[in-house]
């Protein structure tokens, strides 16, 4: 099987503008998203989806693939849909965050796994919430998923609500997931789905997959133990290049 990686970078972040660009202990964010990824077994290529030429010179300086994207998509995964009709050859995309510069390669090659069967149609990972601050956290989007191990909803309320048990008894009740942010999608499903409307649930929780949910398309899900950390404002660079 084939797999391609797709690291969508876009300059005009609303709370980042510039973002792919920002050095993170001598590399720029970019740099360090995209060598990671290459130390994927699963991945056959990494290729850098942007709309901005500033960000293919920085893919360029390190000798790493970009292809140009339009300006006006809304989402990675419609970056990464138009990368994928301009190549051939794949069975599966990997949709990579841009901002997570440390992304461990075996959450990619994790996600990748779920490939191996032949009906999957999209995948992502979920990790297991331990904590109620993540638990109770809007920020934070939640899945409920079935005995397949596929993803059921998503939201960013707490979900299932646990009836009949005080808040702070919660985790001791269910295990609960919160949604790792990176998608896996066959390349034929990957071209559907961009071709749909946003849907009603997408629109009330501001959340993509919920569009493919909606539409009957089913989500894979594997757990991950491995936290991630993604860059998402000026104050979390200041951070991480402090080592907090």
């Amino acid at each position: 099987m084939k797999i391609l990686g797709i690291i969508p970078a876009r300059y005009a972040s609303t709370r980042f503008p510039g973002k792919p660009l920002v050095q993170i202990k001598g590399k720029s964010m970019i740099q360090r998203v995209y060598e990671q990824a290459g130390k994927a077994k699963s991945l056959s290529e990494v290729i850098v989806a942007t709309d901005d030429e500033r960000i293919a010179n920085e893919v360029q300086s390190f000798g790493g693939k970009f292809i140009f994207t339009a300006s006006t998509h809304l989402s990675g995964t419609d970056r990464c849909a138009e990368v994928a009709a301009t190549v051939s050859g794949y069975d599966a995309i990997i949709n990579i965050q841009g901002d997570e510069p440390y992304i461990n390669p075996e959450q990619i090659d994790l996600l990748a796994s779920c490939f191996i069967e032949k009906d999957v149609q999209l995948a992502t990972l979920i990790k297991k919430i331990h904590t109620e601050n993540e638990l109770f956290n809007i920020n934070i989007p939640k899945v409920v998923i079935n005995t397949k191990g596929e993803a059921t909803y998503f939201s960013r309320q707490t979900i299932p609500y646990v009836r009949n048990q005080e808040k702070e008894n919660w985790l001791n009740t269910h295990q609960f997931y919160k949604h790792i942010g990176i998608y896996g999608y066959t390349y034929p499903v990957l071209l559907e789905i961009t071709k749909l409307a946003p849907s009603s649930l997408e629109l009330a929780e501001n959340l993509e997959q919920l569009r493919w949910i909606e539409n009957g398309y089913r989500i894979k899900t594997k757990v991950t133990e491995i936290e991630t950390i993604a860059i998402d404002t000026p104050e979390d660079l200041i951070k991480i290049n402090n080592g907090v």
